[in-house]
């Protein structure tokens, strides 16, 4: 079976096609804003500390069943494989943010500045530190599987990563956004740490805990499978919010989606890049080395919507920033998957 065979087999529908419906939803969106303005501006207030309650409600909807699958008795597997996931960890926490904050700084600030509306250029910025400063957490099973990837390395990579942003996401999107000269509001991104990170971690591992007690892997699987429909429904209610909200801008700056993709879809190609030449470099077995660089590359994207609404709101360019990401999650990911699978023999021999 060809790679784009395998692909399509071991993805759902919906993952498949998920920049269709991220397409649809930017419509449907758009459209419900203009004729039902005033129901989306009701959602908009219903806020307290600054985080929107019903978006809340949704990215805990999102969160939480994928986090239900993560075992964190795997991070005694790191040791095992300590030298592809010291070039992960270096990836996703010593470049990615950075990479991402330069590129921004290159491409919105000075490149496409004429192109996109003044008053948005730092939020954009924002959106696109925010979202690089996530790594994945469910899809990357997927891509991994794709590409053969080694399972316990890549339930121990996530498991310490997911370990990792609950103390570094804050610190590090703080600093990158105040060199970017964009005002941090602290309580917030704190607070949204905690509800996003902190609240849907403790959650799902008592429910994880509970599940395999009573009734075993079969009764977590069970769960897993009744809370999936619920967990994409409430990512594409999150989306018909936001383009509610972002309508007017993209209409009136209809480049703007096409704009952001760009520094997205480099940082990706360079990061997944040299988690891949590194991993070549230390003589990682190439099982081990396509996770690591589509863990390098990929983005917890609903965690970086959650954070962008909270910290911006709905109408901000850091939201739209990050669902830019969604939009090219699936295809660019893909191709990655295909990248390591075409150039196996390569990376095999090793001089």
């Amino acid at each position: 079976m060809s790679n784009s065979k395998q692909a399509s087999a071991s993805l759902g529908f919906f993952e498949r096609h998920l920049s269709l419906w991220v397409a649809v939803c930017i419509g449907i969106g758009i459209l419900l804003g203009h004729a039902l303005p005033t129901p989306f501006q009701t959602i908009g207030r219903l806020e307290v500390a600054q985080v929107n309650l019903p978006v809340a409600l949704l990215i805990w909807l999102m969160i939480i069943p994928m986090l239900l699958k993560i075992d964190f008795k795997s991070l005694a597997q790191v040791r095992t494989h300590w030298k592809g996931v010291g070039v992960t960890l270096f990836i996703n926490w010593g470049v990615k943010p950075f990479s991402m904050a330069l590129l921004g700084w290159i491409f919105i600030r000075h490149l496409f500045h004429d192109w996109l509306p003044t008053e948005q250029l730092d939020s954009y910025v924002a959106g696109l530190i925010i979202l690089a400063a996530a790594p994945c957490t469910a899809m990357v099973f997927v891509w991994s599987q794709l590409c053969d990837g080694e399972p316990h390395f890549t339930l121990s990579q996530v498991a310490l990563n997911d370990l990792i942003m609950i103390v570094a996401f804050a610190p590090i999107v703080g600093f990158l956004l105040g060199l970017s000269h964009i005002a941090v509001p602290w309580a917030t991104l704190f607070l949204s740490v905690v509800l996003f990170i902190v609240v849907p971690v403790i959650v799902a591992q008592t429910w994880r805990a509970r599940l395999l007690s009573t009734g075993g892997q079969q009764s977590l699987d069970a769960v897993l499978a009744k809370l999936h429909p619920l967990s994409l429904t409430a990512l594409l209610a999150t989306l018909v919010l936001l383009f509610g909200f972002q309508g007017e801008q993209i209409l009136a700056q209809p480049l703007v989606i096409l704009l952001l993709a760009i520094p997205i879809l480099i940082q990706v190609y360079f990061n997944a890049g040299l988690a891949y030449l590194l991993s070549r470099r230390f003589r990682v077995a190439h099982c081990v080395a396509a996770p690591s660089a589509l863990i390098g590359a990929s983005n917890f994207f609903e965690l970086a919507v959650a954070t962008a609404i909270g910290l911006f709101g709905f109408e901000s360019g850091a939201a739209l920033a990050t669902v830019v990401g969604v939009l090219v999650e699936v295809p660019v990911m893909l191709s990655v998957v295909g990248i390591t699978q075409r150039t196996r023999h390569w990376y095999e021999t090793i001089s």
